[in-house]
């Protein structure tokens, strides 16, 4: 391939600006893209007639640039506006969602470990913050492990002791999975121990996502799992979503950290509601995950 192809072109998607030279056309253009996801990432939102006089181009090349990489699910675009973080209409990126409070997802998917036991089979959604559970998982072996997450796929892919059930259906760039009727058909011929998975917003004690897929994606595994845990780090209180998920007393156990706001802890639990809060310094490794004891909460 040349470097005078169209940047458009699929196969333009698997390079990047290492991988030619750097005096080339389409390194340039590379670079470009790459510096305007940073741009967008960092700020959120950009008018996208401030990124051609940011970057000193067209706005006819802007268009050309934000629709590859919203071809690639790393960025949205709707009525001159490029954005990358989440709106009540519209989820962001898992990109985009990897990069933000990783301390907290940390936090959350420790705290979560001490409800998995060795042989059990188990759904884990394809949120990001559920994601972070991957590194923790080689010291619960054996496990069956059931997700639509195709990230969560290949990090678990070569794990020993690990059966990997990857569910099938359309899959979608924005956030590396598989959703749709395909996927909740599958889900509900399995049956599983727990559900551990994450949401958008919570909003009066339910919980919410921009997009409807995911919420019936997500609600074929509740119905099919046994116990349900859901990890919501303290951001999602201040979000709002479109579709209605379920209310937070419909799930077993809700984990939070500990910079979500006491007055919300306090109302959850006054609702009966098992709250277990993450701390977020101090965090212990794989080895020293503690058993959940219910009689300890």
């Amino acid at each position: 391939m040349t470097a005078s192809k169209d940047a458009g072109e699929p196969a333009d998607k698997r390079l990047t600006p290492e991988q030619v030279p750097s005096d080339t056309r389409l390194a340039r253009q590379l670079a470009r893209r790459q510096s305007i996801t940073e741009t967008v990432m960092a700020e959120g939102s950009v008018r996208i007639e401030d990124l051609t006089d940011r970057f000193g181009i067209s706005l006819m090349t802007a268009h050309r640039d934000l629709d590859e990489l919203v071809s690639r699910g790393i960025l949205r675009k709707s009525r001159g506006i490029a954005s990358a973080a989440p709106t009540s209409l519209i989820e962001s990126s898992d990109v985009y969602r990897s990069s933000r409070q990783s301390a907290e997802k940390k936090a959350l998917a420790l705290a979560a470990m001490r409800f998995v036991e060795p042989g059990q089979a188990v759904f884990f959604d394809d949120s990001t913050t559920v994601l972070q559970m991957a590194r923790f998982l080689p010291s619960i072996v054996p496990l069956t492990v059931i997700t639509n997450s195709l990230t969560l796929m290949n990090e678990l892919k070569g794990v020993r002791d690990v059966t990997l059930l990857g569910l099938g259906g359309q899959y979608y760039n924005w956030c590396n999975a598989f959703l749709g009727r395909m996927t909740t058909h599958e889900i509900s011929q399995l049956r599983a121990d727990t559900l551990f998975m994450s949401m958008s917003a919570i909003t009066d004690d339910i919980v919410f996502h921009q997009f409807l897929e995911m919420v019936d994606t997500k609600r074929a595994m509740f119905d099919s799992a046994s116990t349900r845990i859901l990890l919501a780090d303290h951001t999602k209180f201040d979000r709002r979503a479109l579709h209605a998920f379920s209310p937070l007393t419909s799930f077993d156990i809700v984990i939070v950290d500990d910079g979500t706001p006491a007055v919300h802890i306090a109302r959850m639990r006054d609702k009966g509601i098992n709250v277990v809060v993450a701390p977020t310094r101090g965090l212990g490794h794989a080895s020293a995950i503690q058993r959940y004891d219910p009689e300890a909460r």
